[in-house]
């Protein structure tokens, strides 16, 4: 079989070439039927996916969860560590080990950075990071840029303003390079305490990204074409108080938008950052992309699994 995608895991945005990308896109739009049951499919018939959340997740599990049983295939695993044998103490090594076992893939989420690498230089089977730390989260890059394909028919040019927590949010990690590599111009709004890792910075610096940083969200508000929207993550911080000097430091509410030509996005959860009133306009399409996970993970599993069988 020729293989079109190239990657055998997919830990950090940062292995993606470009054609890598709008590949998976593609395949994406492609399998949008089959997401939404208008067609059904048992490409992966037979293929079990482990799954190993040793945090919190609600979308990222269950869209992957739904993904593979779109395929026609099935999963296993735990979410929350106090399911599994790590609460006996055992390596995560060891529980690696037990579900390549077990799995045709793994997906793991994971507080500590690095931890999906590690996995997949020991493991035989793909492996997919569903988000490690303060570090990446691949697939949320994804269809995060395949939602904004699928409302502009492109990502080349647009201006996009990433705001919040651009420090511990792992999202807009990703995120900013993969708009990158598509020649989106960015512009970075956070609290000085939250601004964007120096080696992200330096990163798009080096590739020639056009970006720029603000703790003004009303300075770029009338430029941009997507306004991506990230919640203060409280779970990162080491002192609770410098949480709480921070938590609702910017609110998206119908008001800032109304009259504007963009679109609001929020990889979700949200806690205080976009108001309701928000939710029910055309601007809101956090809501939508929570579903494209759904396609653009089939796309990811259905390449990733049938490369390796």
């Amino acid at each position: 079989m020729i293989k079109i995608f190239n990657l055998n895991d997919v830990i950090s945005i940062k292995d993606f070439q470009k054609k890598d990308i709008e590949f998976i896109l593609n395949e994406a739009e492609n399998l949008e039927k089959i997401a939404k049951s208008q067609e059904f499919s048992d490409e992966l018939a037979g293929k079990i996916l482990g799954m190993m959340f040793f945090e919190p997740s609600t979308r990222t599990r269950l869209s992957f969860e739904t993904s593979m049983k779109r395929l026609g295939g099935n999963c296993v695993g735990f979410a929350g560590s106090s399911a599994s044998s790590v609460s006996k103490g055992e390596s995560l090594a060891d529980t690696s080990k037990m579900f390549e076992a077990y799995s045709d893939a793994l997906i793991i989420r994971h507080s500590l950075e690095g931890a999906a690498k590690f996995i997949s230089d020991i493991v035989d089977v793909p492996v997919i990071n569903a988000g490690d730390g303060a570090g990446q989260h691949p697939t949320q890059t994804l269809l995060d840029l395949y939602t904004i394909k699928r409302q502009f028919d492109k990502i080349k040019g647009l201006n996009v303003a990433l705001v919040g927590d651009l420090k511990y949010g792992r999202t807009v990690h990703s995120l900013a390079y993969a708009l990158g590599m598509f020649d989106a111009q960015m512009s970075f709004v956070s609290p000085d305490e939250l601004k964007m890792p120096k080696e992200t910075l330096h990163d798009l610096k080096k590739n020639n990204v056009k970006f720029h940083e603000t703790n003004s969200l009303k300075d770029v508000i009338d430029e941009i074409d997507v306004l991506y929207v990230t919640r203060i993550q409280k779970e990162r911080f080491p002192d609770e108080e410098e949480y709480s000097k921070i938590k609702g430091a910017y609110l998206i509410d119908h008001d800032l938008v109304k009259g504007k030509d963009l679109i609001v996005m929020h990889p979700l959860p949200r806690v205080d950052e976009i108001s309701t009133d928000v939710d029910n306009t055309k601007y809101n399409k956090y809501f939508e992309q929570a579903f494209y996970g759904v396609p653009v993970r089939m796309a990811i599993l259905k390449n990733i699994i049938k490369n390796k069988f």
